[in-house]
């Protein structure tokens, strides 16, 4: 009993003191929120004549509907603006084509009055086709320009009618914008290839599909999105790689998006001064079908081509996004072949190429490239280069040695103590 108390209790005093004792290196993030400009939020609705049916609780997908919105309505954010399209809900007739243009805004995404926003929907009746590719295509021009998180949440009870614009490629057109955009997708209908196709509309901007059959359900979903919105959020900074280290783009903290062909290199520039240290990450997502078997790697190399550190990354199929990261931490005293300059503090451009295996199922566009998230840190760095296989305690390092010796050396005593005790009770 003794010998499990004191490694119990060595622990506790060991990471207390290191939580005390020890700090480890940040840096601000560029693209960090600033909360200036107030997030937006745009309901996507269907009204196509489906929303007729009535089975959800008793009562018809539109009534459903229509209660969840004036729940959501009293209790979004003041600081959100939200806006509401219509998709379906003026064109009656058989005409494919004016049936697949009939997407409206509603109500336009700004400061919200909740009357006139309920009084609008309330006088919405199912009517018409299910073009939902068109209503992202103009959902995507609903929103103001600025720095907040823009969202919008689509509600839709069937697939989209108005192929071949696929809905799915239309996601992923918006993602490809780089206006940090983010599409969440609801389907009142326990169906299979509309759950699939949601989801697709989703995973291409980094959204989530939700499959609700209550009217209370979908209340809450639409809230916790809404509610999400006004959430503070990193907004990732677009960006392009090059095809070479020589016209890449400079990059410095912060978290940037881009989007990398199937099998494509990108390249992007960091620099590092003496002392600090790299610290880069990247995903890469498979928002569309593609083969088992891809991975992803992140190089970290010199101008002249040599290569410092690399980390990388395999799937077999069973994850959507793969991440693999790098750490190089750049010694105070710069004695690199490759810089002249070693007798000052010299600035390092270190060049980083993300490579990918991933290879398009059949029938796949390629078209745009997949979505890549790339996170660059440059900190202080530890004391010595080589803390990087530290676990990045630097001069810690001494503090961790002295409370492992002196817990051992205290667990000893004690044992001999519990030893000596025994002995004394045994005796007498």
């Amino acid at each position: 009993m003794i010998r499990r108390k004191w490694p119990a209790a060595g622990v506790g005093v060991l990471l207390a003191a290191l939580t005390a004792g020890l700090t480890f290196p940040t840096a601000a993030v560029a693209g960090e929120p600033t909360g200036q400009d107030a997030p937006q939020v745009d309901l996507v609705l269907d009204v196509s004549g489906s929303m007729r049916t009535k089975d959800i609780d008793g009562q018809s997908r539109m009534a459903a509907a229509k209660q969840a919105f004036n729940e959501v309505l009293d209790a979004t954010p003041e600081e959100v603006e939200l806006g509401i399209r219509t998709l379906g809900a003026d064109y009656p007739g058989d005409d494919r084509k004016a049936g697949c243009k009939d997407t409206a805004q509603l109500y336009p995404v700004g400061p919200l009055d909740r009357t006139e926003a309920k009084t609008a929907v309330a006088t919405l009746t199912p009517t018409g086709w299910t073009p939902i590719g068109p209503a992202l295509l103009q959902a995507a021009d609903d929103f103001k320009d600025g720095n907040g998180s823009k969202r919008i949440v689509l509600i839709s009870d069937g697939e989209d009618t108005c192929a071949p614009l696929d809905p799915c490629e239309v996601a992923r057109e918006i993602a490809a914008k780089g206006i940090g955009l983010t599409i969440d997708t609801l389907g009142l209908v326990p169906n299979a290839k509309l759950s699939r196709q949601l989801s697709c509309i989703a995973e291409a901007t980094g959204g989530t599909y939700t499959s609700v059959q209550h009217q209370d359900e979908l209340t809450d979903r639409v809230n916790e999105l809404v509610d999400r919105a006004a959430e503070p959020v990193v907004t990732p900074v677009a960006t392009e790689g090059a095809a070479s280290c020589a016209k890449a783009p400079t990059l410095k903290s912060g978290l940037y998006t881009d989007r990398e062909e199937f099998g494509q290199q990108r390249w992007y520039r960091v620099d590092v001064q003496a002392g600090q240290e790299l610290r880069a990450s990247v995903s890469v997502a498979a928002d569309r079908a593609v083969n088992p078997d891809y991975g992803v790697l992140l190089r970290a190399v010199t101008v002249h081509d040599r290569e410092i550190v690399r980390g990388e990354a395999t799937g077999n199929g069973r994850t959507d996004v793969l991440s693999t990261g790098l750490r190089y931490p750049k010694p105070e005293s710069d004695a690199d072949d490759d810089n002249d300059d070693g007798d000052k503090p010299a600035v390092e451009t270190v060049c980083l190429a993300v490579t990918n295996s991933f290879s398009p199922g059949s029938g796949v566009k390629t078209t745009p490239g997949l979505p890549l998230e790339l996170t660059i840190d440059v900190v202080e760095g530890p004391g010595e280069s080589s803390d990087v296989a530290s676990f990045g305690l630097g001069r810690g390092w001494w503090l961790l040695g002295a409370l492992v010796l002196t817990g051992f050396l205290a667990g000893l005593v004690w044992g001999w103590l519990s030893r000596w005790r025994l002995a004394v009770w045994r005796t007498h």
